[in-house]
């Protein structure tokens, strides 16, 4: 936790140290109280007092509770803001951090753990801060301040107050012992009910497609009863802390109240009002130990899980990044729009077999490379490892002669049009969708992204729908159809006017009219452009330069359709199970 307060800028810390500060006034000002009372006390007792000093110290006392009222307000005040901009600069830092993790560690922690750590994990340290930075400096300084002042008192007195000050500690160490290991246990089954609940939500029309609403709730339910059952075991270890503190604070003050009926019992009568006097100042006194106390558990109950979620914060923001950034930022040959790739061979982190094996191609400017196999060959990872989504483990990925692993990644990206195998459409407009992010290049106008949807075929539904370029567009795209999605997915990537397209089978969701005209407006559009695509369908992919065939992993063939049809029995398998003879012929 104690490095998450770097986080902390030069402002915050000065407005801790005004802070502590004003915390160390408003306890003075507390305990002065307490004296004045004395006086008081000793005062009214006394034959022959003025009026006019009880009513003097009386003032002094008022001014005491006004002047600790103004410095607590005040203290709220800065705390609040320092616990605020903690947290604000926390979450940032997260968010930063994740969007620079490399897809293999963003799964290694979990999308819901990711949201949950950037939530609810900031939420539990942004409260320990609020309350903590107050009571942690206000409680030991309030205790020892009247320790203090009532050492001198009486020993009898002294021995009670050290005696319920023990039992407090013994019973706020024992529970912070037994919970501490169960918030860990917590924020887990947390990460798991937002993991459920976004399962749910993602998936909301096969649920109800399938009549499964049944086995969603009892999947919930699981996950939610767990995370219940903890979280009331926790609170009843916690339950205890109160009733403790209460038992102790009034048989404490029992305690001094009746040890002193006997010691001014036994006093001489010109002891007993000084010593009545010392009864009451002690008893303010000993309550002000025990009220510190009783607000240290108050943190304690707080602390344990702030203490996880540190951990988990610090897991993330610790994480090391795999896909290191490299420091080219300009072209380092005359090459342009070229892709190559010498001897890749790729496995993911935690697998023991190779996913691609050996394969080597290139693709030149203007060229369109389309690559097709059976599920699972490694088509879509082939390609994923252009825009460094992973790194090869073996082997060079090149762009225009320079390997990818050198290039910054912003300019890397620049270069790149991506249009993934799933459409991702963002909250907003068709505009704003189409002109998406920053491609370090002259600014997306009206007119390109136009002339982009155009070509991606969009132009007439998007022409029909209400606002037109400027219709609402929802989270995920969930208001268009899919091939809809697509193709404003296409024209996002055609916007950018990049190098090099790369289409992750990113015609699926389209009919075979408009798959055709649009690959053939995009021919035209892009003929300055290398096409990288991956694809299922033969029509797709039939009238491209060239044509790499994957098989397990392995480059199993590689030329124009034709070709593969003579010399590659895989693609003629695939072929065949797509178009008869005739039509294979005919094409």
């Amino acid at each position: 936790m104690i490095k998450l307060f770097k986080n902390l800028g030069k402002r915050e810390c000065v407005f801790i140290i005004i802070a502590f500060a004003l915390i160390v006034t408003q306890v003075w000002l507390e305990l002065k109280m307490p004296d004045y009372m004395s006086q008081i006390t000793q005062l009214v007792q006394t034959e022959g007092s003025q009026m006019s000093e009880i009513l003097k110290n009386g003032a002094y006392m008022l001014s005491c509770a006004f002047g600790s009222l103004i410095a607590a307000v005040i203290t709220g005040y800065i705390i609040s803001t320092v616990s605020a901009n903690f947290s604000m600069n926390v979450r940032k830092k997260i968010f930063n951090k994740v969007e620079n993790l490399s897809m293999d560690e963003i799964k290694g922690f979990s999308t819901s753990s990711l949201i949950t750590r950037t939530t609810n994990d900031v939420t539990q340290l942004e409260m320990v801060i609020g309350m903590g930075l107050q009571v942690l400096v206000k409680a030991p300084i309030t205790a020892i301040w009247a320790v203090t002042k009532i050492l001198n008192k009486n020993w009898q007195w002294s021995a009670i107050t050290g005696a319920a000050v023990v039992i407090l500690l013994s019973v706020v160490a024992a529970i912070f012992v037994i919970v501490t290991p169960k918030f860990k246990i917590v924020q887990k089954l947390i990460d798991k009910i937002n993991g459920v609940t976004r399962e749910n939500l993602t998936g909301i029309r096969v649920v109800r497609a399938f009549n499964a609403e049944q086995y969603q709730e009892e999947k919930f339910e699981e996950v939610n009863t767990k995370l219940t059952n903890q979280q009331i075991y926790n609170q009843k270890k916690f339950a205890i802390m109160q009733p403790t503190m209460y038992i102790v604070m009034h048989t404490l003050t029992l305690g001094i109240y009746f040890l002193g009926a006997f010691l001014i019992n036994e006093a001489h009568m010109t002891d007993k009002i000084t010593l009545f006097g010392d009864m009451i100042v002690f008893s303010s006194y000993s309550m002000q130990v025990i009220m510190s106390f009783l607000m240290l558990a108050m943190i304690f109950m707080m602390l344990p899980r702030a203490q996880v979620s540190a951990g988990r914060i610090n897991e993330v923001l610790d994480c090391e990044i795999s896909i290191k950034d490299g420091k080219l930022r300009k072209n380092k040959t005359k090459e342009v729009g070229t892709v190559e790739f010498k001897n890749v061979s790729f496995k993911y982190p935690d697998a023991d077999e190779y996913l691609l094996k050996n394969i080597s191609f290139k693709a030149n400017k203007g060229e369109t490379v389309a690559f097709i196999g059976s599920t699972g060959s490694g088509k879509s990872t082939l390609i994923n490892l252009v825009p460094r989504f992973y790194d090869a483990t073996e082997g060079e990925v090149l762009v225009d002669g320079v390997n990818v692993k050198e290039y910054a990644q912003e300019f890397l990206y620049n270069k790149l049009g991506y249009i993934p195998q799933k459409a991702v459409l963002f909250n907003g407009t068709v505009s704003s969708n189409v002109s998406y992010g920053e491609n370090g290049k002259e600014k997306i106008t009206a007119k390109k992204i136009r002339e982009a949807i155009e070509v991606a075929q969009g132009k007439e539904f998007v022409e029909n729908m209400e606002n037109t370029y400027d219709a609402h567009i929802a989270q995920g795209g969930t208001n268009v159809s899919g091939g809809q999605k697509q193709r404003l997915a296409i024209a996002r990537a055609i916007a950018r006017n990049p190098e090099i397209y790369i289409f992750d089978d990113s015609f699926s969701a389209l009919d075979y009219k408009t798959d055709a005209i649009l690959r053939k407006e995009l021919k035209k559009y892009t003929k300055d452009a290398t096409n990288l695509i991956v694809a299922q369908r033969i029509g797709t992919i039939m009238n491209a330069d060239k044509i790499i065939v994957l098989d397990d992993g392995e480059c199993v063939g590689i030329g124009t359709h034709k070709e593969l049809l003579k010399n590659c029995e895989v693609y003629k398998q695939i072929a065949l199970s797509q178009l008869s003879e005739e039509e294979l012929e005919n094409e």
